[in-house]
């Protein structure tokens, strides 16, 4: 088993350590992390915080389309809102990064030129994850060699599920490597994981192995996103940073489509990993649905009038 330079604390030399480690863990409260965020999600915000806070969460969405009709111009509409979301008003944040299949990255860089605006892409046979090491490597590689800044890869489920944690750990130590200077996202598809205490189990293998950020889900399956999972994952992310002065970012992704959602979901993060973990480079929406919502809401709270879905482009 490799062990992953950017760990010191706590050291994986082999699995048998692995599985100590993660077995070790106190199991998930299951009733209680889901009071908590039925608790918090009752916090109501100030008309100023919630304009900071929308602004927030416009500069927090991955703008993604990852269909098999994607085109060059679904991509270029895509990158254009990314940067301008809303044309009428300059003061509107660009989102943190678009999201496409390797095979676009090249052109989604080209559109955004010096844009600040990240381009990430999905990798490793995404998004069910089941291919051999070396097809999931050359996939990361073509993403890369397009100038993806950032990687989003998904686990083996099934290798995990079936308690082959080892080698779940050794593909992401492996995928880190192939990103070279591009960020690296693991997919925990965390609706197929079944239990929270799996969502933590996870959490924690992925970050041990070096991920810049652990992801909810690919956005493909029933079950995505849901508050307590992304309470699970955030705590991780609080007690590995603890234990190794590391911060490792946290992505949400599918299902969440209203402002009132993402608001719930910025007050979990400041109440659980504090206001550190309130920006892009450590919270992300996979939400591309999201965006217009939080446009539309912006404008609301800015002049008092509601204004039309169609204001603002569907892309």
């Amino acid at each position: 088993m490799l062990v992953p330079a950017v760990i010191s604390v706590p050291a994986i030399h082999n699995e048998d350590e692995l599985r100590r480690f993660v077995r070790s863990f106190s199991g998930v409260d299951a009733v209680g992390v889901e009071s908590r965020v039925a608790k918090l999600g009752t916090r109501s915000l100030k008309k100023s915080t919630k304009m900071s806070a929308i602004d927030m969460a416009i500069s927090m969405v991955d703008l993604t389309t990852l269909e098999g009709s994607d085109t060059e111009g679904r991509v270029t509409s895509l990158c254009t809102k990314a940067r301008r979301p809303d044309p009428s008003d300059l003061a509107v944040p660009s989102v943190a990064a678009v999201c496409v299949y390797p095979d676009l990255v090249a052109h989604a860089r080209h559109v955004l030129g010096d844009a600040t605006v990240a381009v990430a892409s999905v990798a490793t046979a995404f998004p069910s994850g089941r291919a051999s090491r070396n097809v999931k490597l050359l996939d990361v590689a073509d993403a890369v060699g397009a100038g993806a800044h950032e990687v989003d890869m998904v686990i083996d489920r099934g290798a995990f599920l079936a308690g082959r944690w080892g080698q779940v750990f050794d593909e992401i130590v492996a995928v880190k490597a192939a990103c070279g200077g591009a960020h690296l996202k693991v997919i925990l598809e965390t609706g197929e994981l079944v239990t929270y205490d799996n969502v933590k189990r996870a959490s924690w293998i992925a970050m041990l192995a070096g991920a810049d950020f652990i992801k909810t889900s690919t956005g493909k399956v029933g079950v995505n996103a849901t508050l307590p999972v992304a309470l699970v994952m955030l705590e991780a992310a609080r007690d590995f940073a603890e234990q190794t002065g590391q911060m490792v970012g946290v992505k949400v992704a599918g299902g969440i489509r209203t402002t009132k959602d993402a608001l719930k979901y910025l007050v979990v993060v400041n109440e659980t990993v504090g206001a550190s973990w309130l920006t892009p480079e450590y919270f992300r929406f996979g939400a591309s649905s999201l965006l217009n919502d939080l446009l539309m809401q912006r404008r609301k709270q800015r002049t008092g009038a509601y204004v039309r879905p169609d204001e603002f482009s569907g892309d």
